[in-house]
């Protein structure tokens, strides 16, 4: 019962996944922007540079921010990550009892 838990809601979780994979490269790119504006805005001496790296930054983050699809693709990223350890944790573990059993 156990394993047909984790492959149903592995399943479940790779389609959600693959469905949200276009918003969680928008996400990514818009990090990188925001990243690299924050980087230039430090680096810039002058007013209109800091404005404008200012500028640039704020409207990544709000692309970042408002991309809630994106987070839900990354909440099923996670929950894959921990349904595959929790999987392969289970096997060892079935592995090592049988050992022991002998």
């Amino acid at each position: 019962m156990k394993t047909f838990l984790f492959l149903f809601v592995g399943v479940i979780a790779s389609i959600v996944l693959l469905a949200t994979l276009g918003p969680l490269i928008l996400l990514g790119i818009s990090i990188a922007i925001a990243y690299y504006a924050l980087k230039k805005f430090i680096l810039s001496d002058s007013t209109g540079g800091k404005v404008g790296w200012s500028l640039v930054g704020i409207t990544a983050l709000v692309i970042a921010l408002s991309n809630t699809a994106a987070f839900v693709g990354a909440l099923a990223f996670v929950m894959l990550y921990y349904i595959y350890k929790s999987w392969k944790q289970d096997k060892t573990k079935t592995q090592e009892d049988e050992w022991v059993m002998e």
